[in-house]
């Protein structure tokens, strides 16, 4: 397997000679992120053995979201929660994909187009629901944001994860779609997609943005039914904080170029592209996503304020969402090189003193 960080080395003075110009202070800080996690070059922590006393310095991890193998944890907690708020009834997955046209607008101004492309999506399955005479309520959305293709292109686009169900706060109902000869059918995607292109459109000019002088006609919103919800949980959840691409899935670093694989989702099979060390490091750094900003976010019933009338529906609907908890992995415990009994960590964020000071060790149990 090739670190990441091990690709960024060779690579990263050309990159900043070509590319600087065009990077935030969030991009330059995640390229130095990357480069340094768990290597000597980081802050350092010291782990004493509860046995023998015996103590060394291991390197921090990095923790930021775009690195591919921190915050691992954290995605397992994510998912937990989600877990957690599931209710009984029919799923989908519904994505909403920023036309090309708007690429080059969102990159310039990711921070407004990427909220507005949350909003618009969530404003667009509320205003659906609503007006659905089955549902006539308040529907739920997990909703998650991505910036990338398969191929690892700029390509952003937002899946929800909705229950086919509403809750009307009025008459203090609780709806849910029925099942036809066809099975669940939830909202039309092509007017899904006209309403969405509306409020896309009003939420940037209201921003006091510049439309692109190019529009796509046809805006794309796709709607997929995924059953009790869960398997979808799980797929957005693996992918929320590890980044853009999986180290397992860099398989060359020669020559000045980088080769990684992907799989095509027409035709199901592995690909390999390769490109120069340069251009793929601009491809990794272009998801660097504005500071602070949120890309899994909660709406409706499902949001985090409405734990109790989550709790009540679970009472009411004698539903038990424990049943889809997955396992938890637990984190694997740092192990004495002498007498293989568990380290405790004694001290946290020193300071390198140099280079040399500890050699680049292995990840596990690593994860501060």
């Amino acid at each position: 397997m090739i670190r990441l960080g091990s690709v960024i080395g060779p690579f990263e003075a050309d990159f900043l000679a070509e590319f600087r110009h065009r990077l935030s202070c969030e991009q330059l800080r995640a390229l130095a992120a990357l480069r340094d996690c768990r290597s000597a070059a980081s802050p350092m922590m010291q782990v004493q053995c509860s046995d023998c006393a015996h103590h060394q310095l291991v390197p921090h991890s990095c923790g930021h979201r775009l690195c591919p193998h921190c915050q691992h944890h954290e995605s397992q907690q994510w998912r937990e929660r989600q877990m957690q708020r599931l209710v009984p009834a029919d799923y989908f997955l519904l994505t909403f994909t920023l036309p090309a046209e708007w690429r080059g607008l969102a990159a310039a101004h990711a921070d407004v187009v990427f909220d507005s492309l949350m909003r618009c999506a969530w404003e667009t399955v509320l205003r659906f629901s609503q007006n659905d005479r089955q549902l006539q309520g308040t529907p739920g959305a997990i909703a998650v944001l991505h910036t990338h293709a398969r191929r690892l292109d700029f390509h952003p686009h937002v899946h929800l994860v909705v229950p086919a169900a509403a809750v009307d706060a009025a008459t203090r109902r609780w709806r849910r779609k029925r099942r036809g000869k066809n099975g669940t059918v939830l909202f039309n995607e092509k007017a899904m997609a006209k309403v969405f292109r509306a409020k896309t459109l009003a939420a940037i000019e209201d921003a006091g943005i510049g439309l692109p002088a190019a529009d796509s006609r046809q805006w794309v919103a796709h709607c997929q039914s995924v059953g009790s919800g869960e398997k979808a949980l799980i797929h957005l959840g693996r992918y929320l904080y590890r980044g853009v691409i999986r180290e397992q899935d860099i398989v060359a670093c020669e020559n000045g170029r980088v080769s990684f694989r992907y799989r095509n989702a027409q035709t199901g099979k592995s690909e390999r592209r390769t490109l120069s060390g340069v251009d793929f490091l601009w491809l990794i750094l272009q998801h660097v996503l504005p500071k602070g900003f949120r890309r899994a976010r909660n709406f409706g019933f499902l949001h985090a304020n409405c734990k109790r009338l989550i709790a009540l529906l679970h009472l009411l609907l004698k539903f038990d969402p424990s049943r889809f908890k997955p396992a938890r992995k637990e984190r694997p415990a740092m192990l004495c090189a002498c007498c293989d009994a568990v380290m405790a960590i004694v001290r946290t964020r020193i300071r390198p003193t140099s280079p040399a000071v500890v050699p680049d060790l292995p990840r596990v149990g690593v994860a501060i």
